[in-house]
């Protein structure tokens, strides 16, 4: 097989899919390369919407089991079925990727599938899923390979006993005991799925906080709620190695600063240390590409490996999060189609789909103290929240900051419940260069629980009112 394209994409993720979209929309031929065998990559498949999925059930299971006498229905017992838990996870997988490659061919994008790597300028090929080799030749190659689960060099992954995301969300039973490696997104949502089903969770992680990255006020909270619902932290605690017995895994650990080992046995251990890109075999040496010493491909402000090359997603520097790549391959297509396109990574959003959720945008406190912009801050409680108190979903709050000079909105920090859609609005305020003020007097349905993020812009400048 030879043809000619205006675009070949490899890697069939947010990142490439969304790319192939918005190609096919602007008039490009476009053909997208995946060696999965279905299209969505990592976050479709293993990672976003099959967590989610169980981060879903898990939380009616929990609901069902300890709060709903409290608002007067009565269960009669609820049970866990596991199997029919996985199947429904399942069935939402299977349906969206379906749908992807529907508007595949809406958009009349064609898929090939197998693995393809660049073979010269302008051409790419391909290991057929059917075993034969093709030959694509393009104007413009996107690499949209996405990342993989980091491990540590001393921890086996057999996918069984101790898993990455991709065995985390397919155990067979609910784990007596369970460790998780990493308190960073992934290993705290993982980590609530299987708390709420049963299991006692025992988080590890290397740094003295959870969740790297976030602004360190909630990051505190985050951990004391963690923790009253069940999880055990032992933070500041470095893994040095894992032994499999016959049903049990054992984990060896030190404190990071030093001191004596100690070791902690459960029945399963998710290693959720982060990601790295897929960047191996792909061919970027003969394009004249480069990757630094973590295997990030080197690009351009505009996405540019080399002359007709292109980049977008996890493999290049910028946040690893599915919508970040979507907007890189939206960006890329328009400027291969002679478009402007152009991502801005500091108003990208961060959700962390726990309960309660947390969720940010923009600068954190420490962030904005260590370039030395002076800011105001505002911050309202979901306990003071009409809508949260009925809902007896109180916990967390919502925290903007502004430029004390401009009163531009710097950034935004909550937890609560149903936070990862509250944050958007803020978004929407920063990519318009809002106030807070702007925020204050935007008028809120009452009662609903987005007025904690008025009521918090309106406390940059003192004036909260319902508190």
């Amino acid at each position: 097989m030879s043809d000619t394209y205006d675009v070949v994409i490899i890697g069939g993720g947010p990142g490439g899919y969304n790319c192939a979209i918005r190609c096919g929309q602007l008039g490009l031929k476009t053909a997208i390369i995946d060696k999965r065998g279905v299209l969505g990559g990592t976050c479709l498949n293993v990672g976003c919407i099959p967590s989610k999925a169980l981060l879903h059930a898990s939380e009616l299971f929990a609901a069902a089991k300890n709060d709903f006498e409290g608002l007067g229905i009565k269960t009669g017992g609820v049970e866990v079925d596991l199997p029919q838990m996985m199947s429904q996870k399942e069935d939402a997988v299977k349906g969206l990727t379906q749908g992807i490659e529907f508007l595949m061919k809406k958009n009349k994008v064609d898929y090939v599938k197998g693995f393809g790597r660049i073979k010269d300028k302008g051409v790419v090929e391909v290991d057929g899923e059917d075993g034969k080799q093709k030959t694509l030749n393009a104007k413009n190659i996107v690499i949209a390979t996405g990342s993989e689960p980091s491990t540590l060099p001393n921890i086996e992954i057999d996918e069984k006993r101790v898993v990455t995301n991709t065995g985390a969300i397919a155990l067979k039973e609910i784990p007596e005991k369970l460790i998780v490696i990493g308190a960073g997104i992934i290993g705290l949502e993982l980590g609530s799925v299987w708390s709420r089903l049963g299991a006692d969770v025992t988080v590890v992680e290397y740094l003295d906080r959870v969740m790297p990255g976030a602004d360190d006020e909630i990051a505190k909270e985050a951990q004391r709620v963690f923790k009253k619902q069940g999880l055990e932290f032992r933070l500041g605690q470095k893994v040095t190695g894992v032994e499999r017995m016959d049903d049990k895994v054992k984990l060896f650990m030190e404190p990071a600063k030093g001191g004596d080992e100690e070791t902690l046995e459960a029945n399963a251990i998710i290693v959720a240390v982060g990601r790295r890109p897929y960047t191996e075999g792909l061919g970027l040496e003969a394009v004249g590409g480069k990757t630094d010493k973590r295997g990030v491909i080197e690009t351009t402000d505009h996405f540019k490996v080399a002359d007709g090359v292109w980049a977008i997603g996890d493999c290049i520097h910028g946040p690893m999060l599915a919508h970040k790549a979507e907007d890189d391959g939206a960006a890329v297509a328009e400027l291969i189609a002679g478009k402007a396109g152009h991502v801005d990574y500091d108003m990208v959003p961060s959700v962390v789909y726990t309960n309660p959720e947390i969720a940010w945008v923009g600068k954190t406190e420490a962030q904005l103290k260590e370039a030395g912009i002076e800011y105001k801050k505002g911050k309202f409680p979901f306990q003071a929240n009409s809508r949260a108190r009925t809902n007896h979903e109180t916990t967390g709050f919502v925290k903007i900051l502004a430029d004390a000079k401009t009163d531009r909105i710097l950034g935004a920090h909550m937890m609560g419940v149903g936070v990862g859609e509250m944050i958007h609005e803020v978004c929407v305020a920063m990519e318009f260069g809002a106030a807070s003020e702007d925020l204050a007097r935007t008028c809120h349905a009452h009662p609903t629980m987005s007025e904690a993020v008025r009521q918090a812009a309106m406390g940059v400048e003192g004036w909260t009112m319902q508190m």
